[in-house]
């Protein structure tokens, strides 16, 4: 057993692993009791509820895994409401504020490849626990939950009505609708085979265009991550149409596997990720629903996000990547929206907990109060700021964790004055090494905490600026 708890790590969303090898029956049912108990050690004295939400996407034997959990966390003594069915994970987070439970436990591991399954941590306030919890679970899984003398009680319930309820009343959902019914608006929506399927439909009716809907375990041997990569279905779709259709306006909405991040694609079929639709939602919100607040951005969030808040006089607090920082930030200061470049965006009028479907219902108001298409939004926004960009990001795969271990240290001891011919005018350290170069461009060199990955981020004036600069650092690593 000390093997087994020792080699279980919570990253900066959760616990994942592949499903055979790190991830099993034998230690989720260490690993759950466990949590449960964390919880109840953090949050008893401020929920007096001893109930845990389980729930689960729709990954291979998901379903499974959270009867195992449930049967595991009742064995110990907590009482668990069990989903009847798959949804997204921010269905659950709401579950657990609005039934006052402890937190939940959900089967899913997000945006990773097929062959991963995972479990993520949320707390009685509707967002994922703090870094401190999850070391506290980590720290106590030698010891274990001794079996209860009474185990707890199990029931099934459907996520999906409550969530759903209480997203319609953050929109205009009746505009929304109605631009839809009318044709004014074509919504399609990618939901890459994982938990939003039918989300928007519950939400807008059946006028919406939904494709991979299927479920798939292995996502066509891909990943349900919304990155260009894996959407060529729904650009041909969206360029069909708009060959057919050129009279209204169109988007794509893209979902990734347990829902709580998104991607656009406007009418033209331009991609657009959370670094162009987050300064939208923050222009939105401010101009036409009147929100006020903070705006929570982790490091490698594109500096547009900034310039768009200082056209409205909103504040920017700057985390760690992982959402769960920015989480921390929600429960502690007036928040009116907190994002990450990833495509996690939540809100401080819902959950501190980031939000797929609520982001994408935003996103469908914004472009039928603004009667612009996505992308010109964007450029409109680009214009008043001043400030044009491009943004990528490469994942590198390492040969081992000693040669990441080697490029850390060599980071820590040997300085870059110089990335790519330009100057290294400043160097942040608050995740990983964020160097802002002499162009007004900036680099990002990341690490991960569990895998042998090395995580590069670019900003630039141009996309060739971008790739130049990227490149440079891939040959930097190799």
């Amino acid at each position: 057993m000390p093997v087994v708890a020792n080699s279980i790590k919570f990253g900066t969303d959760g616990w994942r692993g592949v499903i055979g090898d790190e991830f099993t029956f034998e230690r989720l049912a260490l690993v759950a009791p466990v949590a449960a108990k964390v919880l109840y050690d953090t949050y008893f004295s401020t929920v007096g509820s001893r109930t845990i939400v389980v729930g689960y996407d729709r990954r291979f034997m998901a379903e499974d895994f959270a009867r195992a959990v449930a049967d595991a966390v009742t064995a110990v003594g907590f009482d668990v409401l069990l989903s009847e069915t798959y949804a997204p994970t921010p269905a659950f987070s709401w579950a657990a504020k609005q039934l006052n439970a402890l937190g939940a436990l959900v089967i899913t591991a997000s945006h990773n490849p097929g062959a991963y399954l995972g479990l993520k941590v949320k707390g009685y306030f509707g967002g994922s626990v703090s870094p401190e919890v999850t070391k506290e679970i980590e720290a106590l899984l030698l010891d274990g939950v001794p079996p209860a003398a009474t185990p707890g009680k199990q029931e099934k319930f459907d996520p999906w009505p409550s969530y759903t309820q209480a997203l319609e009343g953050k929109v205009n959902i009746t505009k929304i609708r109605e631009a839809i019914a009318s044709g004014k608006l074509t919504v399609f929506a990618d939901v890459m085979h994982g938990a939003a399927a039918g989300g928007l439909a519950k939400l807008l009716g059946n006028r919406i265009h939904e494709i991979n809907s299927d479920r798939d375990p292995l996502f066509e041997g891909g990943a349900p991550e919304p990155l260009p990569k894996y959407l060529s279905r729904l650009f041909n779709v969206i360029r069909t149409h708009r060959e057919t259709d050129k009279s209204g306006l169109a988007v794509g909405l893209v979902f990734d596997g347990d829902c709580d991040r998104i991607a656009a694609v406007d009418g033209e079929a331009n991609f657009l990720s959370s670094q162009v639709l987050i300064p939208i939602l923050i222009d939105h919100l401010t101009l036409r629903r009147g929100f006020k607040g903070e705006i929570v951005k982790t490091v490698s969030g594109s500096d547009l996000i900034p310039r768009v808040a200082k056209l409205h006089n909103l504040s920017i607090f700057e985390t760690p990547v992982g959402y769960k920082y920015i989480a921390d930030r929600m429960l502690a200061a007036e928040v009116l929206l907190g994002g990450e470049e990833s495509g996690g965006i939540g809100y401080g009028s819902h959950i501190p907990e980031r939000d797929a479907l609520l982001s994408a219902l935003y996103v469908l108001e914004a472009i039928v109060e603004s009667g612009l298409d996505l992308g010109e939004y964007y450029r409109h926004l680009q214009e008043q700021t001043g400030f044009n960009s491009a943004y990528d990001r490469i994942d590198l795969p390492l040969a081992s964790m000693e040669v990441r271990s080697r490029l850390l240290q060599q980071l820590q001891t040997q300085l870059l004055t110089e990335i790519a011919g330009k100057t290294v005018i400043d160097c942040q350290t608050i995740d990983g090494y964020k160097f802002r170069l002499a162009d007004n461009s900036w680099l990002m060199i990341r690490f991960s905490g569990t895998e042998p990955v090395l995580r590069l981020y670019c900003e630039a004036p141009t996309l060739e600026q971008v790739h130049q600069t990227l490149a440079w650092a891939k040959q930097w690593a190799e």
